[in-house]
């Protein structure tokens, strides 16, 4: 069984950096991911802040970013880990995957997060017929078609407008009297003469064999409205994923995402965790700053 001093799971941008990091200290390290590198933040079409880029898409900074953490670390892509036992040997883990088993030292949980679904009649039935949760997967088949953006932070509105420069005539759904997302981003949607219908929710989704048309409910008055449209997109936020976490009794808050101290450890010695799994903000820089803390703090307690 193949050891290593730290295991990274996931390879998103916190995992990366983590791993770009934990390279750099001599330590033998080990990222897996059980999809491509990158998860979600391969879909996002465009930054506009982070830093050293005016503009760059999800993609391209996601390869950037492997090409610099697979100079110091293995890399398994396509990898699920099933399971993580504990023990009381130096090497106190075992993480089992459904092609292999390995041992380490510490764990750096970098898990991330998953779409939310809307969960209304209709969703489930038009998966892949015109409902759809990522914008630069499936926005090509819509240019110069109706659609519909159910969200109202900074996800949705970079999707809107990223659906409305590739010709789509969009309309965004936000169960608010005002959008969360950044100041930036709704200055764009205006100028781009984007529609938005505030204090509304999708209570049906409908069609024959693709989406037709969107039922709406007035979160004030009640009233409902028929949309006809040609697609749904739907970005109204994020669930952690945390099933590793819970095998090992990390602690979560009250919302399902990780707590951890300020040099990224969990409650469980030699566990840490960064980026969306964890409590605080959802970006991009905000996870590889933490991936660069954890790395430095297994770092640092593997020495001491």
């Amino acid at each position: 069984m193949e050891k290593y001093d730290i295991i990274i799971i996931g390879a998103g941008p916190g995992g990366l950096t983590a791993g770009i990091y934990a390279g750099r200290q001599g330590t033998k390290n080990l990222i897996i991911d059980k999809d491509m590198a990158g998860g979600i933040g391969r879909e996002v079409p465009e930054m506009e802040n982070y830093p050293g880029f005016d503009n760059i898409s999800g993609l391209e900074l996601i390869e950037k970013m492997k090409a610099q953490a697979i100079k110091n670390n293995e890399l398994h892509e396509m990898e699920n880990v099933e399971e993580i036992t504990k023990d009381d040997s130096e090497y106190r883990f075992t993480v089992k995957t459904d092609k292999d088993q390995y041992q380490t030292k510490s764990i750096i949980l970098a898990t991330g997060s998953s779409r939310k679904q809307l969960n209304v009649k209709g969703e489930d039935e038009f998966k892949g017929k015109g409902v759809s949760y990522c914008a630069t997967c499936d926005g090509f088949f819509f240019a110069g078609r109706d659609i519909i953006i159910v969200g109202g932070g900074n996800s949705a509105l970079q999707e809107a407008i990223y659906l409305k420069n590739l010709g789509a005539n969009v309309t965004i759904i936000h169960r608010g009297d005002e959008f969360r997302a950044q100041k930036q981003l709704k200055d764009q949607i205006k100028e781009s003469g984007i529609n938005f219908i505030l204090n509304a929710v999708v209570e049906e989704i409908k069609g024959d064999i693709l989406v037709e048309s969107v039922t709406i409910k007035d979160t004030q008055t009640g009233a409902l409205m028929n949309l006809p449209t040609n697609g749904i997109f739907v970005s109204v936020g994020y669930i952690p994923h945390t099933e590793l976490a819970e095998q090992l009794d990390v602690q979560l808050n009250e919302t399902g995402h990780i707590l951890t101290d300020k040099n990224q450890k969990t409650n469980i010695d030699y566990v840490y965790a960064i980026g969306d799994v964890c409590v605080g903000l959802k970006q991009w820089v905000v996870a590889c700053g933490e991936g660069a803390v954890a790395a430095t703090s297994v770092f640092l307690d593997l020495q001491n």
